[in-house]
């Protein structure tokens, strides 16, 4: 999982993640910023970033994720950077994960909240991670010199896409209070909004009723995370 933000991962995929762990799955979240420009109370400055990483490492815990690694551009400063794009590809040929999930490049212009700059930013340079820098033996030859070889990711999952490129539904309806809990997990971000999880609550449920209708007649509200999903093998 490739994010900009502490706590992107958590809003936009943890139940999700939540259901690959407790299949036996390998998670590992590589996050770009440490989140120093988040925060909405009097945390000083200067420890915003230690605070939200914190956060982020007892949000993964409770998703049964245990490798979080950081790579610590300045939050609300990424751009799509052949650094940024070099640090991911290291990431990627390190790990050697079947599967990216990543950001969007695009703007979905119903919710603006999920294209913030740094979204789009991690999301172009992920993808171009995936495709072609990582498989690449010749992108970023440092990398080859340090060891690490070419690596072809087969899936590249995107959150925050558009609604027209939706394409995949999960059921994460038995892993929601593992989402709660991880989201709970980021008390700098989320302890101002009461109804933070009722209202995700109901999002879902709406996706669900939308994407999931084999389970629109079984009378049980069922809740879902959406993704568009691209084979780039």
């Amino acid at each position: 999982m490739v994010t900009a933000h502490p706590d992107d991962v958590d809003f936009a995929a943890s139940a999700t993640i939540a259901s690959w762990t407790a299949q036996g799955i390998q998670v590992s979240y590589c996050v770009c910023t440490a989140g120093d420009a988040g925060g909405f109370d009097d945390t000083p400055r200067g420890e915003m970033a230690a605070v939200r990483q914190a956060e982020q490492q007892a949000a993964a815990a409770a998703v049964g994720v245990e490798d979080v690694r950081f790579l610590g551009y300045p939050d609300g400063r990424v751009v799509e950077s052949l650094e940024l794009r070099r640090d991911i590809t290291r990431v990627i040929r390190t790990l050697r994960p079947d599967r990216v999930v990543t950001h969007s490049p695009e703007i979905d212009w119903r919710r603006i909240a999920v294209a913030h700059p740094d979204h789009r930013a991690v999301g172009a340079a992920a993808m171009a991670a995936v495709y072609p820098d990582a498989r690449n033996p010749f992108a970023h030859p440092e990398l080859g010199r340090d060891g690490l070889d070419a690596w072809t990711v087969r899936e590249l999952w995107l959150v925050g896409s558009p609604a027209e490129r939706i394409n995949h539904a999960v059921d994460v309806t038995d892993t929601f209070d593992r989402k709660a809990a991880a989201l709970a997990a980021h008390r700098s971000q989320t302890a101002h909004l009461p109804e933070l999880i009722e209202e995700l609550r109901a999002v879902m449920a709406e996706a669900s009723a939308a994407l999931l209708p084999e389970a629109g007649g079984s009378g049980e509200a069922r809740l879902a995370e959406t993704f568009q999903v691209v084979d780039t093998a």
